[in-house]
């Protein structure tokens, strides 16, 4: 069995498109629709985590500080996959503990290279 990815994004179409890029790649894809459904979904067998930055209820930023007080998941790799590029939100998600920013549009190869590189 293939590590297992937590996908977080308020898009139904971006959380199919990853979806079916990771389970192409042989991962494993627990989806969420939100930081705080993301806190909900979030278990032990989860190995990285995807997630977007701008999205109601709680955003990509909040989500990752949830995340990281959470002793059980503080070296977990999350990557930002966003439309965002403003260096001052990189660096905000870098201090907050971000592992790696993608920036929409991307390529499939692109997303399952990085997600390698951090999901081990």
């Amino acid at each position: 069995m293939g590590k297992t990815i937590l996908i977080v994004d308020d898009s139904a179409s971006m959380r199919q498109l990853v979806t079916f890029t990771l389970r192409g790649a042989g991962y494993e894809v627990v989806e969420a629709v939100d930081g705080a459904d993301a806190v909900s979904k979030l278990n032990a067998g989860i190995d990285a985590i995807v997630t977007d930055l701008n999205m109601p209820n709680m955003n990509g930023l909040e989500f990752l500080r949830n995340v990281r007080k959470n002793q059980f998941f503080k070296f977990t790799p999350v990557v930002m996959l966003t439309t965002e590029s403003q260096q001052s939100q990189v660096l905000e998600a870098k201090e907050a503990g971000v592992s790696g920013w993608i920036v929409k549009p991307f390529t499939p190869e692109r997303l399952i290279e990085i997600v390698k590189r951090y999901a081990r």
